[in-house]
């Protein structure tokens, strides 16, 4: 569920991410990976003309990666994609990355690769690439304010979009070779939970808890964690909490959401609530099986054709009719590929149709303020059948031995 590229943020970033390995690298050939970055810059390119903007500009970030497969440090100095309605795309770096950008995926595209050096105005570069005359220019949804200001005196006459308006469509589909990454993902943050016995026990504390987690989802093939809650007793009532040195105790319910990223890039995310050395309050197991057979309807129901809204209507329309409305206090899901949060958003309001290659969370969950909470996710993906769960593991809320 949590976002946090680094956790946590008090720790050395070196004990939680490695080396791809090469099982990682060889999952796909390289000649086939750029082919699909080839199809991606071709169909950005087209989505681009027909919303009627001149150029779309591009920062690190997801959008940078998902268009040319460079993962580029989101730095001060500017690394921009200018891509064009009409003509060829280019890649602005730093002369000091430029090593790093021909590295990448970037060195095989044939993309025109423009180093700028310190002393110039690298604004004023990326600038001359856009066509005169351009009425619309479109910056990528998360690139820095002070680059969106600087393009913005750079290209006064210019009427500024969203990026995501041509490539949140693009990104949403899941091609077969994506939605394999993401199984793969899913695969390696399912083994980590079907562990949890070896580390979550009474008298240990969260962040102890935690730390084997991390260590078990490198183990288990993720390059870097993403995230770690490991949220007990009261704490498992708030839904974002990560960890603390409370000390967990027997009997008390702990929800424990956890992911990662492939080197590809590609993220998991699933949650488990677990019981710890005894049999859990009586109210829990009361609401743990509403909220499991909301989860459960979802999954069943979410298909292409129907909204995204309807899908969490249906969960929390369950959990309200069971008493517990009040305590599912956040949206049924949201997307998932090389951002762990991206759209589909599935939450009232977006009447957006789920269509085949979807992927995105189903997370119901209940959370009683002081006492405990529980929470169940999986992601799933949008095919012909229905909705593909990626994550097997057993939904029951599961006693471990003390």
């Amino acid at each position: 569920m949590r976002c946090a590229r680094c956790w946590p943020a008090s720790r050395p970033a070196a004990r939680y991410s490695r080396r791809p390995t090469a099982s990682h690298r060889e999952r796909r050939t390289l000649t086939r990976v750029i082919d699909d970055l080839r199809d991606r810059l071709t169909r950005a390119q087209k989505a681009t003309h027909d919303a009627g903007i001149d150029a779309l500009l591009v920062s690190p970030g997801s959008d940078l990666r998902y268009l040319t497969g460079y993962d580029a440090k989101p730095l001060e100095r500017l690394t921009c994609l200018v891509l064009l309605a009409d003509g060829d795309p280019s890649l602005l770096v730093p002369r000091l990355e430029q090593p790093a950008a021909m590295a990448s995926a970037v060195g095989s595209l044939g993309l025109a690769v423009v180093p700028w050096d310190e002393t110039e105005d690298a604004y004023a570069i990326a600038a001359a690439r856009v066509p005169s005359g351009a009425e619309a220019v479109a910056v990528d949804n998360h690139m820095w304010a002070e680059k969106v200001l600087a393009f913005e005196a750079a290209l006064p006459k210019a009427q500024w979009r969203l990026g995501n308006d041509v490539l949140g469509p693009l990104r949403q589909r899941k091609s077969p070779d994506e939605i394999a990454e993401l199984r793969a993902a899913g695969a390696a943050i399912d083994r980590v939970h079907a562990a949890m016995a070896e580390w979550l026990r009474p008298g240990r504390s969260e962040r102890d808890v935690g730390q084997d987690i991390a260590d078990a989802i490198l183990a288990e093939g993720h390059a870097t964690v993403d995230f770690v809650i490991v949220a007990s007793g009261p704490n498992g009532a708030s839904p974002h909490h990560e960890v603390s040195n409370r000390v967990i105790q027997a009997g008390e319910p702990v929800v424990v959401d956890i992911g990662g990223s492939l080197a590809s890039g590609y993220c998991s995310d699933s949650t488990r609530t677990y019981v710890v050395g005894g049999e859990p309050p009586k109210e829990f197991a009361d609401y743990y099986a509403v909220l499991q057979a909301a989860q459960q309807a979802q999954c069943d129901y979410a298909r292409a054709g129907v909204s995204a809204e309807s899908v969490d209507a249906l969960g929390r329309g369950m959990i309200t009719d069971a008493g517990y409305g009040g305590a599912f206090v956040h949206r049924t899901g949201h997307g998932i590929g090389l951002e762990t949060h991206e759209e589909p958003y599935i939450v009232a309001g977006n009447t957006q149709p789920l269509e085949l290659g979807m992927a995105f969370s189903i997370e119901p969950g209940i959370y009683l303020e002081g006492r405990h909470g529980a929470r169940i996710e999986d992601i799933v993906v949008v095919t012909e059948s229905g909705a593909e769960r990626l994550n097997t593991t057993t939904h029951e809320a599961r006693v471990l031995p003390g």
